[in-house]
């Protein structure tokens, strides 16, 4: 009798394992890899590396007892099934659905769809540029960071993707998932800091697809030039951090300039970017997941406003916000904020497009969706966004 609950317990045991085992082969496929020596040694000729990992110009602080904002703090926060978090929206955002015949066969001379987050499809020059996408999910568990509204398009609907650019690594921004379904298309290559290739490499992407480059370093996309820029900021799929670089972008067209943020804290490097390579037509920068409490990875809204001046901005874009729950302060607190600067300001042009809108720059209107948005939730409150 023993030895038959044994052997019960033994296959109940088993039955239990082979999912759990599944599981964690699919964790680690989705974390990737990190460089190998022969990477670590090219590394080794930078100056912002030093000790095994990539250096930000400045010091990134943390200060547990400065941290701001409602909601569970640490990795509590996650368990967003156990626990309901005020900084959510209350009723479902709005969005423009698209499809594969939302696109036109060629990419156009200018045009863009923010598709929430960071994520971004850019026409640019006739080429079809896909940034950060993240689709799905922003963790290496599905379900564990709450996404506010799905993606306004589904993987198997992306248009013909010519170059896709990844900021970092961060799973809000490079997700497995997606990266899968891309490498199946010949067509598309993939532009990233250094380090991020090896992860490129262990989800089979052909090594003559994938394009690293680091800060101050270009690749030449047709007749758009696109540059790596500095950035504030850091990377890790793991505990381990900065083994690959996170950068920003500038995109050279013949009639446009383009600069996509990434995450970044601010600094003088925007200055220096805005000698260099401006004045912008768009920008495409960073608003949300600020906090006293990590002051340096993530701007401040009025540091976002000094960030446009610094680079010549004239149209600003705001991204990496209104999807995944990752901040501790609401929802469209950022956005909110970003429009009152920028109306003080009076010298910036802000677009706010819905995720999925088609935008052609100095044809397409956006509008304060957010307010109508936040309406519907509570009532007005005049100081909001002060």
């Amino acid at each position: 009798m023993i030895r038959k609950i044994l052997r019960i317990l033994l296959k109940a045991f088993l039955i239990l394992l082979i999912p759990v085992i599944i599981a964690g082969c699919q964790v680690l496929q989705t974390i990737g890899e990190k460089p190998g020596p022969e990477e670590i040694a090219r590394y080794e000729q930078l100056s912002y590396f030093k000790e095994g990992a990539f250096q930000n110009p400045m010091v990134l602080p943390f200060y547990p007892d400065r941290i701001t904002g409602a909601g569970p703090q640490n990795w509590w926060r996650f368990l967003w099934f156990l626990l309901s978090n005020p900084n959510a929206p209350q009723t479902t955002l709005p969005l423009v659905a698209l499809d594969a015949s939302s696109f036109t066969a060629a990419p156009a001379e200018l045009a863009f769809y923010w598709l929430g987050h960071s994520s971004l499809i850019i026409e640019l020059d006739g080429l079809r540029f896909l940034v950060d996408p993240v689709l799905g999910n922003a963790a290496p568990l599905p379900g564990f960071v709450r996404r506010y509204v799905d993606a306004p398009i589904q993987r198997k609907d992306l248009p013909p993707v010519d170059y896709v650019l990844i900021t970092h690594d961060h799973y809000d921004h490079l997700e497995y998932a997606t990266m899968r379904a891309l490498r199946k298309r010949p067509e598309t290559h993939f532009v990233m800091p250094y380090g991020v290739a090896a992860h490129f490499r262990k989800w089979g992407v052909p090594e003559e697809r994938i394009h690293e480059i680091g800060w101050g370093e270009s690749f030449q996309a047709g007749k758009v030039r696109v540059v790596s820029e500095r950035t504030l900021h850091f990377s890790g799929r793991t505990f381990q951090r900065n083994t690959s670089l996170w950068s920003a972008y500038v995109l050279q067209g013949e009639k446009s300039r383009l600069f996509i943020s990434g995450d970044s804290g601010y600094g003088d490097h925007f200055a220096d970017i805005g000698a260099r390579h401006g004045p912008f037509d768009l920008a495409f920068i960073e608003i949300d997941a600020w906090n006293p409490g990590w002051p340096n990875t993530h701007m401040f809204p009025e540091e976002v406003i000094r960030a446009c001046h610094d680079i010549g901005a004239k149209t600003l874009i705001p991204v990496h916000w209104g999807v995944f729950d990752l901040a501790r302060h609401p929802w469209d607190e950022s956005i909110r904020m970003i429009r009152t600067l920028v109306n003080q300001d009076g010298t910036i042009h802000l677009m706010t497009p819905k995720m999925g809108e088609k935008v052609i720059p100095g044809e397409t209107q956006t509008q304060d969706w957010w307010v109508l948005q936040t309406a519907t939730e509570k009532p007005s409150d005049p100081a909001d966004g002060d």
